[in-house]
């Protein structure tokens, strides 16, 4: 497998740098990733659980004829596991290169894969899509799929009806 870019790697770093552990807040990391979708001309959709401590967000990249129904959605969840008790030999909140290895909370599941993504916004907002992309990003995956369930209700509302 190729190593991840060096723009990957900078965003895995700041995403594994937010601490969403799933008892806590991922809003920090949520109005980051805002700030990014913003900055592509890409607008986002939070859903905020009862609390509103934890948020999805949904976000499209439309096709190049501007359709936003169908197309494919690229899922992941921003939590991750507690670390308590856990003998980490570095910071797991410091995503760190040891080796070919990669380590910190959530570089597999799901951080490491969301920072590819905005690590390719300018390739997905540049390109001539065929069908929309569509972001979609949960909270509390850890603790059963909480926020999902809130995330494909407003897919279903707002029609999007991706195919995959």
């Amino acid at each position: 497998m190729p190593a991840p870019s060096e723009a990957s790697m900078k965003e895995i770093h700041e995403l594994i740098a937010v601490d969403t552990t799933s008892r806590d807040s991922n809003l920090a990391l949520i109005e980051n990733v805002v700030k990014k979708l913003d900055a592509y001309g890409i607008s986002s959709q939070l859903i905020h659980n009862e609390e509103g401590t934890k948020a999805n967000l949904l976000a499209t990249i439309p096709a190049a004829d501007g359709s936003v129904q169908g197309g494919i959605v690229l899922s992941g969840h921003t939590d991750v596991v507690p670390v308590d008790g856990q003998n980490w030999s570095s910071d797991p909140f410091d995503a760190q290169v040891r080796g070919d290895k990669l380590y910190g909370r959530g570089t597999c599941d799901m951080k490491g894969y969301l920072g590819v993504i905005l690590a390719k916004l300018d390739q997905l907002t540049s390109a001539e899509l065929a069908e929309p992309i569509h972001l979609a990003l949960s909270y509390d995956e850890e603790v059963g799929c909480v926020g999902a369930v809130s995330l494909v209700q407003k897919i279903v509302d707002d029609g999007l009806a991706p195919r995959g």
